[in-house]
């Protein structure tokens, strides 16, 4: 059992989903910075909104986390860099709130198209304003999108249902995806200069803040209207307030700010400014579609397991096809590591077959982290796993192959003179071993194991069966190679229980033995 701290609020579906998993969730929300460096201590996993500053001191505190995990798209108060040293995945639910964010940013394009919040207002207080809060129609008007992403994608959609005319601004789109939206992509400078309407919708990064501001407002039509539902400070609200109170452009409708939570800005004493607080994801729809994701993504993390939406560990997807063999090359990196008892300076990891068409990448880090969580005293993840191997000087190369020889797949470890293989066999899926330092096996992978050279010569199975038998060691299951190429033969062997040292010893002194390696999994 995990204990998971929650320290804002999620929708109850999420957090019945991992009680039910077994674990005790601690919901804590309103906390001091200053009680949040104490609650973490004995977390395993934290989730989070936006209100949560997950700092590297937070990181530091938290000793034993597995995961951060974010329900909802940004991560600006998430330190991810100090995350990924110390070993803790970073998840989002990046798919969450994109219907809710795209209506959000119709709601304020109409809004500022036909002035409905003013009109209301003015109206409530008991002025009819009738003239006043004149218009304009969106047909044939220019909407410039910043970011033509999963939200970018859906209001440019939406907009075309208004007869709008769409460009865009994404270094990372094609033109010919664009031409599929009925978009033209265009440089910032040209969609600034065109545009009766702009919104953004990029991350926030270095490179991202300050995007909009006053020289490239100062390049606007006057008809310009600013939309922002993406991240505060991409927008230079200062900038902002000062074109549109000049007349530079002729208003704007936010729902970020730089700062939050605020009620103060220079946007809000003006009339043609429409600004909510950060209702982008506001629908309780997202909320539940949050929840839930998060709660799968922490459940998914806390088992081994691979998370499609982890942003700090070098893999971006796992098939259908791949999912299966991820475990197999955990099993087989840890086995590599105890046979090795050194880890190599080069190691490859090679992928045949039907699998070697596909992105193996998080099978490759399996196998990484299950070779160095043999070897370490440190928790190996997906995420450190990389950097880890780094500084021991290890270099993993990773070969895809789209054939196989005597299997439809096979993933197979090799460096420093040891090498391994390894597939699934039959409907339920289960591991074997095909090759041990290139002798052809078929037998299961165990947690206790020995591996044999002999010369290939009558008696020898008896001798090493005789030895064990009398020191009682229990032989589960067994396999053996014969001698290839001048390379001696092999036996493989399973046992319940790891064979001490002076057994080990006693096979090493027999005659024929050539060596002996013990395999025992931590």
């Amino acid at each position: 059992m995990a204990r998971i701290l929650v320290t804002e609020k999620i929708a109850d579906p999420g957090l019945e989903r991992l009680r039910a998993a077994g674990h005790e969730v601690d919901v804590r929300e309103g906390l001091t910075p200053e009680q949040l460096l104490d609650a973490v201590r004995g977390a395993h996993a934290l989730i989070i909104r936006s209100a949560t500053d997950v700092t590297a001191d937070v990181l530091a505190a938290g000793v034993g986390m597995i995961v951060v995990g974010r329900a909802g798209i940004g991560l600006d108060n998430v330190d991810v860099e100090a995350a990924t040293r110390h070993g803790v995945m970073v998840v989002n639910a990046p798919q969450s709130n994109v219907i809710s964010a795209a209506e959000h940013t119709m709601a304020l394009i109409l809004s500022q198209a036909r002035n409905v919040p003013q009109a209301n207002a003015a109206l409530k207080a008991g002025r009819w304003e009738r003239s006043k809060w004149e218009g304009v129609e969106l047909t044939e008007k220019t909407l410039g999108i910043i970011g033509l992403g999963r939200i970018g994608k859906l209001v440019a959609q939406r907009s075309l249902a208004f007869g709008m005319r769409l460009i865009a601004y994404d270094p990372f789109v094609s033109a010919e995806r664009a031409r599929q939206l009925s978009v033209e992509l265009v440089d910032l400078d040209t969609l600034m200069a065109q545009s009766d309407f702009i919104t953004v919708h990029v991350a926030k990064t270095p490179q991202t803040v300050g995007l909009i501001n006053a020289e490239r407002l100062a390049k606007a039509k006057p008809t310009l209207r600013v939309i922002n539902v993406a991240r505060g400070g991409i927008v230079d609200e200062a900038a902002l307030a000062d074109a549109i109170r000049s007349g530079q452009i002729a208003g704007a409708a936010l729902d970020v700010f730089a700062n939050e939570p605020t009620t103060e800005s220079p946007l809000f004493a003006l009339d043609s400014v429409v600004v909510t607080p950060h209702l982008g994801a506001s629908t309780s729809e997202a909320q539940d579609k949050a929840g839930a994701t998060i709660a799968e993504q922490v459940l998914l993390a806390l088992a081994g397991e691979f998370v499609p939406f982890a942003v700090n560990i070098d893999a971006s997807e796992a098939s259908e096809t791949i999912r299966p063999f991820v475990p197999l090359a955990e099993h087989l990196g840890a086995l590599f590591a105890s046979l090795s008892e050194n880890l190599p300076t080069t190691i490859e990891i090679e992928f045949q077959g039907e699998i070697g068409g596909y992105d193996n990448k998080i099978a490759l880090l399996s196998a990484l982290k299950g070779m160095l969580g043999q070897i370490s005293d440190e928790p190996v993840s997906f995420v450190n796993a990389t950097n880890m191997a780094r500084d021991r000087g290890v270099e993993i190369k990773g070969i895809s192959n789209t054939v196989a020889k005597d299997f439809v797949n096979v993933v197979t470890v090799r460096g420093g003179g040891h090498s391994l293989a390894g597939t699934l066999v039959g409907l339920g899926a289960e591991p074997r071993l095909v090759m041990v330092d290139d002798h052809k096996i078929d037998m299961p992978p165990a947690q206790h194991m020995l591996v044999v050279r002999n010369d290939d010569r009558p008696g020898m199975i008896g001798l090493v069966g005789t030895t064990l038998g009398a020191a009682g060691v229990n032989i589960d299951d067994m396999d053996v190679g014969r001698s290839v190429e001048g390379i001696p033969a092999i036996m493989v062997i399973a046992s319940p229980i790891a064979v001490p040292i002076e057994v080990q010893d006693l096979l090493r002194a027999r005659d024929g033995i050539v060596s002996v390696y013990a395999i025992d999994l931590k």
